[in-house]
């Protein structure tokens, strides 16, 4: 295999310290260090898995997942696929973290319990601030600046649950909006999510598309738990992407059809409680609907006498993702519906 030489990411401007080699060819695995004093650990560091497969010349490719602690299918489907490549069979590098809001993960909660920052409107991030923050700055200022192209694998964490979808985000310029819709589509999901102002800057996604770094986000079920088809769907979506971008040689079927493209950019694609109760649906997420179409009810078991209050879509389009909260007070999300793109 062809000698590769690969940038190491520039760590000196962060406070989160690096225990693990990230261009030496081979494979390992290691962490990155958090200092962050505080009564639980007040002299050491907060550990955040890392691992690296360094291969033959090629991109660089940077794998990210658990940016919110309770979404667990891709830190599973990136362990796995650390455990099924060797070097041999790469042509560039990965640098996959697969816990990157580390102390979320291991809490599991959508938010950090360090400090309640939410990793993924967090960024570019400030190293000299709470660890949410610096987090995001060691994703923006270290790792993107070596990175060809990102993967960032999400799902619905406890609270919701999503169609498993591929996520390309379009910039103001345009100008990686090719690449980010051909990575999408590569992912081999049914359904792509294009970002327009629902790309939040603050995001992974923001970030990299801020450096001019192609990026892709994928949400992947959810509920609480790590779905077999869900998994699947983000290990295979994985390999291709990566085959896409020549970094593994795999052999994968066409798709039998291309994907549908869907965009939150309309009034009424939130769905929101009025009022409290239990939510009871009458549709699922993967549902086409029209609008007028009814989409569940507000009960309320403990008023016998009051009448189901009825939820009813406002506009047509694809129930993209539903909630795992069955209790809902005014404003609880309910469902996202997705209007197809023009």
């Amino acid at each position: 295999m062809p000698s590769a030489s690969f940038r190491q990411p520039d760590f000196t401007a962060s406070r989160i310290q690096a225990e693990i080699d990230l261009a030496s060819p081979g494979k390992r695995g290691g962490h990155l260090g958090l200092l962050w004093s505080d009564n639980a650990n007040p002299l050491g560091v907060y550990q955040f898995p890392a691992a690296c497969i360094v291969g033959s010349p090629g991109p660089t490719v940077l794998l990210l997942a658990g940016v919110h602690g309770d979404e667990y299918e891709g830190p599973v489907a990136l362990d796995r696929l650390y455990k099924s490549l060797d070097p041999e069979q790469i042509r560039g590098r990965l640098i996959i973290l697969p816990m990157l809001n580390a102390p979320a993960c291991r809490a599991g909660t959508r938010c950090s319990p360090l400090d309640g920052g939410n990793l993924n409107r967090a960024f570019p991030g400030d190293p000299d601030e709470r660890p949410t923050q610096a987090i995001a700055h060691l994703v923006s200022a270290c790792l993107l600046p070596v990175a060809d192209a990102v993967i960032d694998l999400h799902s619905g964490g406890r609270a919701s649950w999503f169609v498993p979808c591929a996520l390309a985000a379009r910039g103001r310029d345009g100008a990686l909006d090719p690449a980010n819709l051909a990575m999408a589509t590569a992912f081999g999901a049914d359904v792509v999510w294009v970002l327009g102002a629902a790309n939040d800057n603050r995001s992974v996604n923001g970030a990299a598309t801020a450096a001019g770094v192609p990026c892709i986000a994928a949400e992947l079920g959810g509920g609480g738990h790590v779905g077999i088809a869900p998994l699947q769907a983000a290990e295979t979506g994985l390999r291709r992407t990566l085959t896409h971008l020549g970094v593994l040689g795999d052999s994968h079927d066409p798709l039998a059809a291309p994907p549908r493209l869907v965009e939150l950019a309309h009034a009424g694609h939130r769905v929101t409680a009025p009022e409290p109760g239990l939510y009871q649906p009458a549709r699922q997420a993967g549902d086409s609907v029209a609008a007028g179409d009814l989409l569940g009810w507000i009960v309320r078991p403990d008023c016998p006498d009051d009448k189901p209050t009825e939820i009813r879509a406002r506009i047509p389009g694809l129930i993209l993702a539903e909630t795992r909260h069955a209790w809902a007070v005014p404003g609880s999300f309910l469902a996202f519906i997705a209007s197809d793109l023009a």
